[in-house]
């Protein structure tokens, strides 16, 4: 088992099975992403940088695509959600659409596929 797995076997229903499903979309989405960890996080990587993580806590969920841009584009679409410049909060109660997510995979795949910004 990889990283990701093993923190999803270790985290309590219902939360384990949101965690599931969402690992899932990622592979679906983009199939060579691998399990490891970044900034402390279990987390999907691709070609060898972080990709996605999502965390569950005891208060609410969050998920975080490392990029801000990323988190800015998809937030933009959505109301009522929590935010910080790298992650965005949601519950059970108020899940992240499946298009909001996809769109924070996606968006930082691209973003890895696009190499290194020149500022």
């Amino acid at each position: 088992m990889g990283e990701v797995t093993d923190y999803i076997a270790g985290v309590g229903e219902p939360s384990r099975a949101m965690l599931e499903r969402l690992r899932e979309r990622v592979v679906s989405l983009v199939p060579d992403a691998e399990e490891g960890r970044s900034y402390g996080m279990a987390a999907h990587r691709y070609r060898g940088k972080p990709l996605i993580s999502v965390v569950a806590a005891k208060h609410g969920n969050s998920v975080f695509p490392f990029s801000a841009d990323v988190v800015a584009a998809v937030v933009a679409g959505l109301d009522g959600y929590e935010s910080t410049k790298g992650g965005i909060k949601f519950s059970d109660a108020q899940p992240l659409p499946d298009d909001a997510f996809d769109g924070l995979v996606t968006g930082r795949r691209d973003e890895i596929d696009a190499g290194p910004k020149k500022r």
